[in-house]
């Protein structure tokens, strides 16, 4: 080779993967990438496009530690080869493959769909059909027995694929000797993928397809007076069947149908009912606190002390008080004694009633130290209610020392718990 010849291959880079002292000028960075895009297109085997990748390795490396001047200021130089470095990289991901891994890839994103959905009945006879069509496909693609069922439920579909996935592992499946094979595979696990895409789910229909789906009119007669949803809770409502209430609370979003559902299951008060509730509760919905209240719900006493304390959000407090109030578990004393003192004085009258309705003696100090000291008139006037509803002579003595309290409320309060003393009313 002449020296000329020499000097020009190093101008233009040399072997891309030798190790070299020559500066690439940018048009000689061009030139390589150039070279090595054309490698890709002319690649045959994995192997080949191994031997690409590497060269392509190199001129990465080199230009990552290349300085280049760009002949204008607006120019830059590195960006642009940057990216054309980069497109030829994303050609050389493009010309690999496909390989048998894509195949069981398509094959568990399909089971996953499968699991996660919920399907209507003609949704499941579609897949059912769409897996038929894909085990036929990869038995004969492989030409061996798939022992995988083509019916049932999503769930059911999506294990038997588990046998497809072996048989294409097994397979042993080379990405030059069988790419065929694996492509026609692949194509069959994409069409699948559509499928089930395209079939039909229970999210689809809608809110009365649904209801209509599970039966929920079934029991309707000839009613004339409720529409059609109403007259068909109260009737499940009236046959005990917490599912379908619970159906109909989870698919009928209006504030009118949430009401009466919550109202059903507070009268039904069976242990679905307190379930469903608790399982609000415990996300502190209050509707759900609610109606734990109106049950009596000993069992979530538990779940709703814990926010007593919740200083930051006083209406879940005020809701959770009245429910510990009317569940009357001695337990919720002390912690609603505690918010007595509470900076929210609505916090404190609530605290102060639900008191009075769990009517435990434990309370009648708090109570009268409240009614005593208290700066605002409506929380001494719940004090004073709490110890008439408590109802011992200590409390409603307690309770009649406010007759001269100066609040027209509390001192109603004190002359009620005076009248029940049979004591007369000191002015």
């Amino acid at each position: 080779m002449s020296d000329d010849a020499s000097e020009t291959d190093d101008a233009a880079g040399g072997d891309a993967g030798e190790d070299t002292a020559v500066e690439l000028s940018p048009e000689g960075f061009e030139d390589r990438l150039e070279t090595v895009a054309d490698s890709v297109a002319a690649a045959e085997t994995e192997a080949d496009l191994d031997d690409v990748e590497a060269d392509l390795d190199a001129v990465a490396d080199k230009l990552d530690a290349a300085s280049l001047q760009a002949d204008d200021e607006d120019d830059d130089p590195e960006a642009a080869l940057e990216d054309q470095l980069e497109s030829v990289r994303e050609d050389l991901a493009a010309a690999r493959g496909p390989y048998a891994e894509d195949v069981t890839d398509a094959v568990d994103s399909v089971q996953s769909t499968l699991r996660d959905t919920r399907w209507t009945v003609d949704g499941e006879a579609t897949l059912a059909d769409a897996q038929a069509t894909f085990v036929e496909t990869v038995a004969a693609a492989l030409d061996t027995t798939v022992d995988a069922a083509t019916e049932g439920d999503g769930e059911t579909l999506a294990d038997e694929l588990d046998t497809v996935t072996t048989a294409v592992t097994d397979a042993g499946l080379d990405p030059d000797d069988d790419a065929e094979t694996i492509q026609t595979l692949l194509t069959a696990a994409e069409t699948f993928e559509d499928a089930c895409e395209a079939a039909e789910e229970w999210d689809d229909l809608e809110v009365r397809e649904q209801l209509e789906a599970e039966g929920f009119y079934d029991v309707l007669g000839h009613y004339k007076d409720f529409p059609p949803e109403l007259a068909a809770l109260k009737a499940w409502t009236d046959r005990g069947n917490v599912e379908m209430v619970l159906l109909a609370l989870d698919k009928l979003g209006s504030e009118f149908m949430e009401d009466h559902c919550l109202d059903s299951l507070v009268r039904m008060n069976n242990d679905g009912a307190f379930e469903e509730m608790h399982a609000r509760a415990q996300k502190r919905d209050q509707p759900g606190i609610e109606a734990l209240g109106k049950m009596a719900a000993e069992a979530a006493v538990d779940t709703l002390v814990d926010y007593v304390d919740e200083d930051s959000n006083p209406q879940l407090q005020k809701v959770t008080f009245k429910a510990l109030g009317e569940i009357g578990d001695p337990a919720a004393v002390q912690p609603l004694a505690n918010q007595l003192v509470a900076d929210n004085d609505e916090v404190r009258a609530r605290a102060a009633r639900a008191l009075g309705l769990i009517g435990d003696t434990r309370a009648v100090d708090p109570l009268g130290e409240t009614l005593a000291t208290d700066e605002v008139d409506t929380v001494r006037a719940g004090a004073a209610w709490a110890l008439r509803q408590i109802g011992t002579h200590g409390a409603l003595a307690t309770a009649s020392e406010a007759v001269d309290d100066g609040s027209y409320i509390v001192e109603a309060e004190a002359e009620r718990a005076a009248e029940a003393l049979d004591e007369p009313a000191v002015a």
